[in-house]
């Protein structure tokens, strides 16, 4: 589990095919404290780190992605040079500053406008309408792996969702949120309440 609190941003340093897909992601973490087989999220993408290296402030881990982890996910996130937010795995007794997230990625959803509003920049996105009944204004939801709340929802003629956010300074900063443009594409993952309250409803009916 995560929080959809970044704590770093990595980039790409290699993508190699080895049947699976291997990728190498620089970082500024610790690689003593990254285990083999922990838990990373990666632009929301929760991966499996198979090998580590580097020193302190330098490091790298490696992590391979399933054809079917690709299809689900945006694309342009998985080249060599793209920046990556990150986030290693909550631990018990850790601060819960965002919200839970898994990492399961729902959805891509595309930037459709990116405008600067006072000292923040103002994001809509448009989702497919299978994800639609899951997003609600002032509810939570995970874009590239960072915790967000959702500030204006506007369900479109074709059954899809646009649904607005406000990104200040800080978050803009140190996350990859702040270099996001209208085309961009992105990870999505609805809260994990929305999804077991709907599935209730729908069992109820």
């Amino acid at each position: 589990m995560f929080t959809g609190i970044v704590t770093a941003i990595g980039t790409i340093e290699r993508v190699e095919q080895r049947g699976d897909t291997r990728v190498r992601i620089a970082c500024p973490y610790d690689p003593a404290k990254i285990a083999i087989g922990a838990s990373i999220a990666c632009s929301g993408a929760c991966l499996t780190v198979v090998e580590r290296g580097g020193e302190p402030g330098a490091a790298w881990f490696d992590v391979d992605m399933s054809a079917e982890t690709l299809a689900r996910t945006a694309a342009r996130h998985w080249q060599a040079g793209e920046r990556l937010n990150l986030e290693q795995a909550l631990r018990l007794g850790d601060e819960l500053g965002g919200h839970l997230v898994t990492g399961h990625v729902d959805s891509v959803g595309k930037v459709v406008s990116a405008a600067e509003e006072g000292g923040s920049v103002r994001l809509t996105i448009e989702a497919d309408r299978e994800i639609a009944p899951f997003i609600a204004q002032k509810g939570s939801i995970t874009v590239d792996g960072v915790s967000l709340t959702v500030n204006k929802v506007e369900d479109t003629a074709d059954g899809n969702v646009r649904f607005g956010l406000n990104i200040i300074p800080h978050t803009g900063e140190v996350t990859t949120l702040g270099e996001l443009r209208t085309g961009d594409t992105v990870n999505l993952e609805i809260d994990t309440i929305a999804r077991y309250l709907q599935r209730m409803q729908a069992l109820a009916n």
